[in-house]
């Protein structure tokens, strides 16, 4: 069966990559005498490029992408994820082969370097939309993986939500298997007690049962464990361990003796680095047109009322950390003694501390806040590495000693000046609600998704919709 997770699969697309990045280079050559007409492109009488080259571009291109795990499906299961790993792999070879050409074939026409890079990796991009397609709509991911869940617990829905969520897995869910007889009355996909495993495994070809049951019943774990060790059956096993952690578990080396590591970081070395750059180059980028518009505030400010230009709030930052994050102030001088005015608690007893008729708010502030100009000075923090251009809000440290620990995992990745919540009802929301846009923001972190919010921004500090 050809699956799009298979090896199978995997060597298809390494061959076919190298094939299109060939034919994009063959194409370019070809091509390149015929587009002398245009008027940008210097007119050359002939192109033969060096055999070696024919070579070296699909070599050096599809081993970049196998270095950034383009090839692995399972580490690109949604189509962001895929074009992320694909368009940084590729700028990655494409700027390794200009290198390689400035240094050795520089006689080779840019013209002709920028149309082949450009249509190969506009091909390389081509083919897997085509495929997610046929994948999708012609039955290629028909189900060819049986699977058993061991537990009707929270951890077992969710994992069948999110099989049911990605049908191009190839994956189907025969039932569940739970102790409680309530359980099993109440649920029709229930179909008995772990006793039964290995019947059921036989009964209903079965390729892989996945065990989701409490750290209570590490005993049931071992005799499930034994009644399929001879049957041709895959077991996998969600530790329950798994509900302590700040965002995810991982397995890494200590001390050479493989552990699990839970408070692993959200984002790998390769997307920190990635989104610490993005940060930095952006800030820089603004600051020279932000400047003076800042000083015209601090002036606005000086004149409104009494008390400096900046405050200095005390926040929670990524994992935990204490920092100092820089606005514009807004408020009267005394305004954080005077925070139990505003405090106060929703119909489900949730803490809410922001309200649109806020008694400490100077006349500027108001405008301020209104147009979120107050928050310019953050992209100080942003340099310093503090904080990201795009990230849950940093909170106030009271606050964050009365989250739930599921609420602490927004503190995953860095803080940002705006997020998910930002642009989905912003202050609007209370604190309990805005929580679960910042998880979202973690859950499903991308390159993309920071411009993305980033954009929205823009449009949504425009309609000041939730600002206040």
């Amino acid at each position: 069966m050809f699956r799009r997770f298979s090896v199978n699969f995997a060597v298809f697309s390494i061959l076919l990559d190298g094939a299109l990045i060939l034919g994009a280079l063959i194409a370019a050559t070809q091509l390149r005498v015929a587009l002398n007409v245009l008027p940008f492109v210097k007119e050359i009488p002939a192109v033969q490029l060096p055999g070696v080259l024919y070579a070296l571009f699909p070599m050096l291109w599809v081993g970049i992408l196998l270095a950034f795990s383009v090839y692995d499906g399972r580490k690109n299961l949604r189509v962001v994820d895929e074009l992320s790993s694909l368009t940084l792999a590729s700028l990655l070879a494409v700027m390794s082969l200009a290198g390689i050409l400035y240094f050795s074939y520089r006689e080779v026409s840019r013209f002709l370097f920028l149309s082949a890079t450009g249509s190969a990796y506009l091909l390389l991009v081509g083919w897997r939309l085509a495929a997610r397609l046929a994948f999708r709509r012609n039955g290629l991911h028909r189900t060819i993986r049986r699977v058993l869940i061991l537990g009707d617990n929270t951890v077992g829905r969710q994992l069948e939500e999110q099989i049911r969520a990605h049908p191009f897995l190839g994956l189907e869910i025969v039932g569940f298997l739970d102790d409680d007889w309530q359980t099993q009355a109440d649920h029709h996909d229930v179909l008995g007690s772990l006793d039964a495993v290995r019947t059921w495994v036989q009964e209903k070809s079965v390729d892989d049962v996945v065990v989701a049951l409490p750290l209570a019943a590490h005993q049931r774990l071992t005799e499930v464990v034994s009644e399929l060790h001879d049957l041709p059956v895959r077991v996998w096993v969600i530790p329950d361990y798994f509900s302590l952690t700040l965002y995810r578990a991982r397995v890494e080396d200590f001390a050479g003796i493989p552990m699990l590591d839970l408070r692993a970081p959200a984002l790998n070395e390769f997307q920190r680095l990635v989104k610490r750059l993005f940060d930095l180059t952006l800030s820089v980028l603004i600051l020279p047109f932000v400047l003076p518009l800042m000083g015209i505030i601090a002036l606005a400010i000086k004149l409104d009322s009494p008390g400096p230009v900046l405050y200095r709030a005390r926040r929670v930052g990524e994992n935990g950390k204490l920092f100092y994050m820089l606005k514009f102030r807004t408020m009267v001088q005394d305004a954080d003694k005077r925070l139990h005015e505003v405090m106060q608690t929703d119909e489900q007893g949730n803490l809410v501390y922001k309200r649109p008729d806020d008694p400490r708010v100077t006349r500027v502030g108001r405008f301020l806040r209104r147009t979120s100009l107050d928050e310019l000075p953050q992209l100080f923090n942003v340099l310093r590495g503090e904080m990201s251009l795009v990230g849950p809000r940093p909170e106030l440290p009271e606050l964050v000693e009365r989250y739930a620990l599921w609420q602490r995992k927004r503190f995953a990745v860095p803080q940002g000046i705006t997020g998910w919540w930002q642009i989905n009802g912003r202050a609007d929301k209370p604190m309990h609600l805005h929580t679960e846009d910042d998880l979202y923001y973690v859950q499903n972190y991308s390159l993309w998704l920071d411009l993305l919010i980033l954009w929205r921004t823009f449009w949504a500090v425009l309609r000041r919709k939730g600002a206040f």
